[in-house]
């Protein structure tokens, strides 16, 4: 029996509950994935768990994740206050990876504050992918930490292998003829690699590679994936004459972690419109929390869902006029509206009034995704997204736009088999209406289409077995708590 984690008080009574702080950096690609790991903590592994939350702005977005993990009550939130990003020197083009990394460093201090301020200290510390920097706190205070990444293995194989690319390869990555190896993966295709990547004397290129020498300080990698869905990847990732030499600890896969669906979140305006559809006739156009396109491409997508005559559900933003990641700094703010609809060809709106819905801004995406009506999606490929739609059993049209999102894509198209995606890559050239026409016709109508619906929803059934008690992602979490439990005894014993 484990003493340590007992009352002394009692032998009657129950097992102290192990305490978890989670870290979620800015943006709602972590947020969300951090939340429901919290949850899952708590609910079936007997943690308590307060996540520590640096949010971007305020957002009804924000707000209704929060909110959701607190209703039921399983978690405690606390929102740190944004920190003072006036001297560290950003110009107003910094990319949306440099700005993360500085508000994770400035807040340092109100996360230290916060820690101090809880009842009882954390026996545990998780902190998400830009929270590397954060691995030294749980060091201090003398407990386990974790990295929780909450993207695929390849991404993770990419990022770790990194350091040792930086000192291989001459010259930009973007510029070589080979693909990058990575050991016992897939390799890399020079136009897919991460955005960090993509010019080396850029800062942020500088902290990408910092950033995976840090990862494997920790006790451990979670990976929101799960073993059947990338089990060459993982076991590359596992093995020492791999990458396992680089990971400090074991890779636990806990995924997908997924928002609950909650289908009176939708509107009465929208549900009734879906309720009326054919099942899987819908195709959902959503480019995630931050993707926005151009004025031109814009056009082209509305030209191409028209000329394909499948029904739609399309969350429409203004268009960007630099960054493709243009809003992920105003998600959920409302910064579309009927300025947007200027943007689109003459007589759209009424042209499509008997197929389309739109939406400005934002919108709940797991309930439309859950809907029986939709049978397609085409997305930016965020990871969170790309679990919604496989989670469902949703085929998807793969549209990368920034971040690691083009590997995804890659992943999702050629190794998964869940999606069809443009000959080009939508950030390199303008996707014309006759291929944005074909690719949804693909997924909806043609035979190929029938295929990847078939392959997604194995992988949904696949999914929901790794998530029940005894799957895969269950008994990974089910190790972490145990091999945490020890760590926590060793180092009492250290002490």
């Amino acid at each position: 029996m484990d003493f340590d984690l007992f009352s002394s008080s009692s032998s009657m009574e129950k097992p102290k509950k192990l305490r978890a702080a989670l870290l979620s950096s800015p943006g709602l690609g972590h947020l969300i994935p951090v939340i429901e790991l919290g949850k899952r903590l708590v609910a079936d592994h007997s943690f308590e768990a307060t996540v520590f939350v640096l949010p971007l702005q305020a957002s009804r977005a924000e707000a209704e994740i929060i909110e959701s993990a607190m209703a039921p009550k399983l978690l405690d939130v606390v929102e740190l206050p944004p920190p003072d990003l006036s001297a560290a020197g950003l110009g107003p083009d910094a990319s949306m990876a440099m700005r993360l990394v500085v508000m994770m460093r400035e807040a340092r201090p109100a996360f230290r504050s916060a820690l101090a301020a809880m009842e009882a200290q954390p026996d545990v510390l998780i902190v998400d992918l830009f929270g590397a920097e954060y691995l030294c706190i749980g060091d201090e205070l003398g407990i386990p930490k974790y990295v929780f990444v909450p993207s695929n293995a390849w991404f993770l194989a990419l990022l770790l292998h990194s350091p040792t690319l930086d000192k291989e390869v001459k010259g930009e990555y973007v510029d070589q003829t080979e693909p990058l190896k990575i050991p016992g993966c897939k390799p890399v295709r020079p136009e897919d690699v991460v955005d960090p990547m993509l010019d080396r004397s850029d800062q942020q290129y500088r902290e990408f590679v910092q950033h995976a020498g840090e990862i494997p300080m920790g006790d451990g990698i979670l990976l929101n994936v799960w073993e059947d869905l990338q089990a060459e990847t993982l076991a590359a990732l596992k093995n020492e004459e791999f990458l396992g030499r680089v990971v400090n600890g074991p890779i636990y896969t806990v995924g997908p972690l997924t928002r609950p669906v909650r289908p009176a979140i939708l509107g009465k305006e929208l549900l009734d419109w879906l309720d009326k559809q054919p099942s899987e006739s819908v195709m959902f156009v959503s480019f995630g929390s931050g993707g926005t396109m151009s004025a031109e491409q814009l056009a082209e997508l509305a030209w191409g869902l028209e000329l394909s005559q499948q029904r739609f559900i399309w969350v429409l933003r203004q268009p960007a006029v630099k960054s493709l990641d243009g809003s992920f700094f105003d998600v959920g703010k409302g910064v579309a509206g009927d300025e947007a609809l200027s943007f689109l060809p003459s007589g759209f709106k009424t042209r499509t009034r008997d197929i389309g819905f739109i939406l400005p801004s934002w919108a709940s995406q797991v309930e439309i995704l859950s809907h029986p009506s939709v049978g397609g999606f085409l997305s930016h490929c965020g990871w969170n997204s790309t679990l919604e739609s496989i989670a469902n059993g949703v085929p998807m049209i793969a549209w990368p736009l920034y971040a690691e999102q083009r590997l995804n894509a890659t992943l999702l198209s050629e190794e998964i088999g869940v999606a069809v995606r443009p000959k080009v890559l939508p950030s390199k050239k303008i996707v014309g209406r006759e291929e944005i026409e074909k690719l949804v016709r693909t997924v909806m109508v043609e035979e190929e289409g029938h295929a990847l619906r078939a392959r997604a929803r194995d992988l949904k059934s696949s999914a929901q077995k790794a998530m029940a008690r005894g799957g895969s992602s269950y008994e990974s979490l089910c190790k972490m708590k145990e091999d945490c439990q020890m760590r926590i005894r060793w180092i009492k014993q250290a002490h």
